[in-house]
Protein backbone atom coordinates (compact mmCIF):
# COMPACT_ATOMS: atom_id res chain seq x y z
CA UNK A 1 0.00 0.00 0.00
CA UNK A 2 1.31 3.45 -0.81
CA UNK A 3 1.10 6.34 1.59
CA UNK A 4 -1.34 9.17 0.95
CA UNK A 5 0.53 12.47 0.76
CA UNK A 6 -1.39 15.52 1.98
CA UNK A 7 -0.75 19.23 2.23
CA UNK A 8 -2.10 21.34 5.12
CA UNK A 9 -0.98 24.92 4.71
CA UNK A 10 -1.95 28.58 5.03
CA UNK A 11 -1.57 31.16 2.28
CA UNK A 12 -2.36 34.79 1.79
CA UNK A 13 -5.40 35.46 -0.40
CA UNK A 14 -2.99 36.04 -3.31
CA UNK A 15 -1.33 32.63 -2.81
CA UNK A 16 1.87 33.33 -0.90
CA UNK A 17 3.13 31.18 1.98
CA UNK A 18 5.72 33.73 3.15
CA UNK A 19 7.26 37.05 2.22
CA UNK A 20 10.20 36.91 -0.22
CA UNK A 21 12.65 36.81 2.71
CA UNK A 22 10.68 33.99 4.38
CA UNK A 23 9.12 36.29 6.98
CA UNK A 24 5.78 35.11 8.41
CA UNK A 25 4.91 38.26 10.35
CA UNK A 26 1.59 38.53 8.49
CA UNK A 27 0.66 34.97 9.54
CA UNK A 28 1.68 35.57 13.15
CA UNK A 29 -0.51 38.69 13.18
CA UNK A 30 -3.44 36.77 11.66
CA UNK A 31 -3.04 33.91 14.15
CA UNK A 32 -3.38 36.43 16.98
CA UNK A 33 -7.00 36.95 15.85
CA UNK A 34 -7.88 33.25 16.16
CA UNK A 35 -10.09 32.57 19.18
CA UNK A 36 -8.50 30.53 21.96
CA UNK A 37 -9.04 26.83 21.43
CA UNK A 38 -9.54 27.11 17.64
CA UNK A 39 -6.82 25.34 15.67
CA UNK A 40 -8.58 25.24 12.28
CA UNK A 41 -8.38 21.44 12.22
CA UNK A 42 -4.62 21.26 12.63
CA UNK A 43 -4.53 18.90 15.65
CA UNK A 44 -6.97 16.47 14.04
CA UNK A 45 -4.90 16.54 10.86
CA UNK A 46 -1.62 15.98 12.74
CA UNK A 47 -3.11 13.05 14.67
CA UNK A 48 -3.65 11.30 11.32
CA UNK A 49 -0.07 11.86 10.10
CA UNK A 50 2.56 9.11 10.17
CA UNK A 51 5.49 11.15 8.79
CA UNK A 52 5.98 14.86 8.15
CA UNK A 53 8.19 15.67 5.13
CA UNK A 54 9.52 19.23 4.94
CA UNK A 55 12.11 21.14 3.01
CA UNK A 56 15.27 22.58 4.51
CA UNK A 57 14.00 26.18 4.42
CA UNK A 58 10.85 25.17 6.28
CA UNK A 59 12.92 23.27 8.84
CA UNK A 60 15.16 26.31 9.37
CA UNK A 61 12.09 28.53 9.82
CA UNK A 62 10.40 26.15 12.25
CA UNK A 63 13.59 26.12 14.36
CA UNK A 64 13.09 29.87 14.99
CA UNK A 65 9.64 29.27 16.56
CA UNK A 66 10.99 27.98 19.87
CA UNK A 67 10.63 24.39 21.13
CA UNK A 68 10.24 21.72 18.42
CA UNK A 69 6.47 21.73 17.74
CA UNK A 70 6.02 18.22 16.30
CA UNK A 71 6.77 16.12 19.38
CA UNK A 72 7.64 12.55 18.47
CA UNK A 73 6.07 12.64 15.00
CA UNK A 74 8.72 11.37 12.57
CA UNK A 75 10.01 14.25 10.43
CA UNK A 76 12.13 13.94 7.29
CA UNK A 77 13.94 17.11 6.25
CA UNK A 78 14.77 17.17 2.55
CA UNK A 79 18.06 18.76 1.56
CA UNK A 80 20.78 17.98 -0.92
CA UNK A 81 23.29 19.05 1.73
CA UNK A 82 23.89 17.13 4.98
CA UNK A 83 22.19 18.54 8.07
CA UNK A 84 23.76 18.47 11.50
CA UNK A 85 20.85 18.34 13.93
CA UNK A 86 21.37 19.91 17.36
CA UNK A 87 21.48 17.62 20.40
CA UNK A 88 18.07 18.82 21.61
CA UNK A 89 16.41 17.76 18.34
CA UNK A 90 14.32 14.58 18.79
CA UNK A 91 15.83 11.43 17.27
CA UNK A 92 12.70 11.10 15.11
CA UNK A 93 13.95 14.01 12.94
CA UNK A 94 16.05 12.74 10.04
CA UNK A 95 17.53 14.00 6.79
CA UNK A 96 17.08 12.74 3.24
CA UNK A 97 18.33 13.82 -0.17
CA UNK A 98 16.05 11.35 -1.98
CA UNK A 99 13.73 12.42 -4.77
CA UNK A 100 10.07 12.81 -3.88
CA UNK A 101 9.26 9.53 -5.64
CA UNK A 102 12.04 7.57 -3.92
CA UNK A 103 11.24 8.98 -0.48
CA UNK A 104 7.52 8.31 -0.93
CA UNK A 105 8.27 4.74 -1.98
CA UNK A 106 10.62 4.14 0.97
CA UNK A 107 8.24 5.59 3.56
CA UNK A 108 5.36 3.58 2.08
CA UNK A 109 7.44 0.39 2.26
CA UNK A 110 8.22 1.21 5.89
CA UNK A 111 4.48 1.28 6.62
CA UNK A 112 3.62 4.98 6.55
CA UNK A 113 0.00 5.50 5.55
CA UNK A 114 -0.23 9.31 5.61
CA UNK A 115 2.50 11.83 4.82
CA UNK A 116 2.21 15.53 5.61
CA UNK A 117 4.12 17.46 2.94
CA UNK A 118 5.18 20.97 4.01
CA UNK A 119 7.17 23.79 2.44
CA UNK A 120 6.76 25.49 -0.92
CA UNK A 121 9.41 23.71 -2.98
CA UNK A 122 8.70 20.37 -1.32
CA UNK A 123 4.96 20.67 -2.01
CA UNK A 124 5.72 21.61 -5.63
CA UNK A 125 8.03 18.61 -6.10
CA UNK A 126 5.57 16.12 -4.64
CA UNK A 127 2.74 17.66 -6.67
CA UNK A 128 4.76 17.51 -9.91
CA UNK A 129 5.57 13.86 -9.16
CA UNK A 130 1.85 13.08 -8.85
CA UNK A 131 2.14 12.07 -5.19
CA UNK A 132 -0.16 14.59 -3.47
CA UNK A 133 -3.68 13.21 -2.89
CA UNK A 134 -5.20 15.98 -0.76
CA UNK A 135 -4.62 19.70 -0.35
CA UNK A 136 -6.04 21.66 2.59
CA UNK A 137 -5.45 25.40 2.17
CA UNK A 138 -6.40 27.94 4.80
CA UNK A 139 -6.63 31.34 3.18
CA UNK A 140 -5.74 34.26 5.39
CA UNK A 141 -7.54 37.50 4.45
CA UNK A 142 -4.50 39.54 3.47
CA UNK A 143 -2.90 40.50 0.16
CA UNK A 144 0.89 40.47 0.23
CA UNK A 145 1.46 41.39 -3.41
CA UNK A 146 4.72 39.45 -3.51
CA UNK A 147 6.40 36.60 -1.73
CA UNK A 148 7.06 32.88 -1.89
CA UNK A 149 4.21 31.23 -3.80
CA UNK A 150 2.68 27.94 -2.72
CA UNK A 151 2.46 26.81 -6.32
CA UNK A 152 5.11 27.44 -8.96
CA UNK A 153 5.00 26.89 -12.68
CA UNK A 154 3.67 23.52 -13.77
CA UNK A 155 4.61 21.19 -16.61
CA UNK A 156 0.94 20.22 -16.94
CA UNK A 157 -2.44 21.11 -15.52
CA UNK A 158 -3.26 19.47 -12.20
CA UNK A 159 -6.99 19.07 -11.76
CA UNK A 160 -8.52 19.27 -8.32
CA UNK A 161 -11.89 18.20 -6.97
CA UNK A 162 -13.41 20.41 -4.29
CA UNK A 163 -14.28 18.42 -1.18
CA UNK A 164 -15.33 21.08 1.32
CA UNK A 165 -14.97 24.67 2.43
CA UNK A 166 -15.21 25.95 5.97
CA UNK A 167 -15.18 29.51 7.24
CA UNK A 168 -13.91 30.60 10.62
CA UNK A 169 -15.12 33.57 12.69
CA UNK A 170 -11.64 35.10 12.48
CA UNK A 171 -12.06 35.46 8.69
CA UNK A 172 -10.03 32.44 7.58
CA UNK A 173 -11.44 30.27 4.79
CA UNK A 174 -10.28 26.66 4.56
CA UNK A 175 -10.85 24.59 1.44
CA UNK A 176 -10.05 20.92 0.96
CA UNK A 177 -9.37 19.44 -2.47
CA UNK A 178 -8.53 15.98 -3.72
CA UNK A 179 -6.02 15.81 -6.54
CA UNK A 180 -7.29 14.03 -9.62
CA UNK A 181 -4.96 11.44 -11.05
CA UNK A 182 -4.79 10.54 -14.70
CA UNK A 183 -3.00 7.29 -14.06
Amino acid sequence: MTANASVFIATSLDGFIARKDGNLDWLDEANASVPEGEDCGYNAFMSSVDVLVMGRNTYDKVRTFGPWPYGDTPVVVLSQNPIEFPDEMPACVTHSSESAIDLHRRLSEQGAKKLYIDGGVTVQRFLQAGLIKEIVITIIPILLGDGIPLFGSLERDIKLTHQSTKTFDCGFVQSTYSVQTDR
